[in-house]
Formats: C-alpha cells, structure tokens, sequence
C-alpha cells in the first residue's frame, strides 16, 4: 500500500515510518521543514511539504494514498482551544476526502479519562465529544465516518510511548528530576500509568491499516500499569537523586505541565487489541527503558 502519514517525522510517527518501509509499504510523509523531507527521503519514502493548516496538502496526500495514518498533532500546553481547532479541522479534511473509498483511516487518540477505578478498555467510549473537547473530539469524529465508505480507527496510545531518545512525558518527568535535585511522585504513587514501546506501538498501526475493520478502537499499550512510585525511583536511581512524594497541589510546579496528569490512575488493557491484530509487543519494558538511559539528557 501507499500510506499517507502526517507527524511522519515525530518520534512515534519515525517509527511509523520505518515499520512501514521495512514492512514493503511505500509511504508519503506530511513534512513542515526541509530537514523533515531531507529524512524522510534518505529513508525511502516520499515527502510531502505540508503542515496541519495546509489543508490542500492534506487533501492531496489522502488523495495520493492507499491509506491514512493521522499521528501530527499541534502541542501548545497553552493554548488548548488551538491544538483541538486544528486537529478537528484536519481530521474532518482528511476523512472527507476518503469518503466512498473504504481506504483505511488511523487517528491517534489516548487512553486518559475513560474509565474511573480499573484499566480503560477498547469498549470503553471516549467523552471527547465536539470541537471544543480533547484532540477536537476526532476520535468520534473519525468512527462516525464508518458508515460513509471510510475504513476508520482509532489508535488510543498509552500515556508513556517510550524507548531511548524518548522525548514524550517521562522525558518531562526526568528533566523536572534534574532540575530540583530530586525524582517525585504524587501522593504515595499507587496511581499507574499504562506503557508501550514506540517499536511495538508502530507494529500495531501498520497491522491496524492492514487489518482493522472499519469502526475499531485499538490500544497501544503493551504493560497495563506501572506505578508512579515505580516510574520515580527508577529516575531516581538513572540519575543517581534521591526519591520523595509530593502533594497533588505541587505537582504542576514541580513537573509543569505534565503534573497535570503524574498523579492520574491511566492504566488501560489491550486484550481485544492482541486478538484482533493477532499483535504481541516485545519491546522493552518502560523501567527497562529508564535503566538502559533512556533519558540521559533530561
């Protein structure tokens, strides 16, 4: 297949982008500078100068393409209306074009917020309803466009994509670490975070383009729940600091944004996912990860 991807230079999109290669698929990757399309070339693919707010690019892209791998996303913690505005925007603009085709269509979603006291299933709906909630609400968005011809699915990642040179929250996590001379936790830690490793999290969208019917919600998470105590005393341990709680009501001082969510319970199960796609991540574990120095330059 041809597969159009956008964040095709993006840490898990990167990844994308080699599984698909290196799988015998071509791929046309949405590129915002030259440096972007100077490597997605040297790989083998095709770039396609571009950003979220080119929506003629994206049109194009879709157009040119066997299939669709939406993974860009704008990151401005301070501007949230933005982010959903143009994610929004971008999703309905892709999927449009693929109206009446049955080409397979992939957004990233998340696993937060979908389930209170036990881990997130794929059966669980996301509440991001609209153009004002979360990533614009292009979950749903995405899944109504089932019944229009478009092969439509939603890839809700764990909150941790990680592996060396990660640079997605526990990067964040590690850098505030540094920066105050000791690795935190919130509360006494007990809340998890679900994990993947970005290797296996590409496998699972290149086996979702290739498999997936339309309307499928798939979860790429690889470990149900590891514990922010845990996440912090391994930091602790890669960057040789002491290990302490913090309250609930510091966390966003101590970790900036990203405090936001530390102290939040984000496990989520991937069961339906694995017989679905018949996928088994074997990718190393996130405190794996951190003990190899996966995060030396936080």
């Amino acid at each position: 297949m041809r597969v159009f991807v956008t964040g095709a230079s993006g840490w898990i999109g990167s990844a994308t982008v080699d599984d698909m290669l290196a799988a015998g698929h071509q791929v046309i990757g949405l590129a915002r500078a030259d440096t972007s399309a100077a490597t997605l070339t040297d790989k083998g693919a095709t770039a396609l100068r571009g950003d979220l707010d080119d929506l003629d690019s994206l049109r194009r892209g879709a157009t040119d393409a066997d299939a669709v791998v939406h993974l860009a996303a704008k990151h401005d913690w301070n501007n949230p209306a933005e982010n959903a505005r143009a994610e929004r925007t971008a999703v309905q603009t892709l999927a449009d074009t693929l109206v009446g085709t049955d080409k397979p269509f992939a957004v990233a979603s998340g696993v937060a917020l979908l389930a209170d006291g036990r881990p997130a299933l794929e059966t669980d709906p996301s509440p991001a309803v609209g153009p004002d909630s979360f990533r614009g609400g292009s979950e749903n968005l995405t899944l109504s466009y089932a019944d229009r011809g478009v092969r439509g699915m939603a890839v809700r990642f764990a909150p941790t994509v990680h592996g060396i040179s990660d640079h997605g929250f526990i990067a964040f996590i590690a850098a505030a670490a540094r920066r105050h001379g000791v690795s935190a936790y919130v509360g006494d830690g007990s809340a998890a975070w679900s994990a993947v490793h970005v290797s296996d999290a590409a496998r699972l969208i290149r086996l979702g383009i290739e498999k997936a019917p339309a309307g499928s919600i798939l979860h790429a998470v690889a470990e149900e729940g590891v514990p922010t105590r845990a996440i912090a005393e391994s930091i602790g341990a890669a960057l040789d600091l002491p290990v302490t709680s913090i309250a609930n009501e510091q966390a966003i001082d101590h970790f900036g944004f990203v405090g936001r969510f530390f102290g939040m319970d984000l496990r989520a199960s991937s069961a339906r996912t694995r017989e679905l796609l018949d996928w088994t991540p074997f990718g190393p574990a996130l405190l794996d990860d951190i003990k190899a120095g996966g995060y030396p330059g936080a």
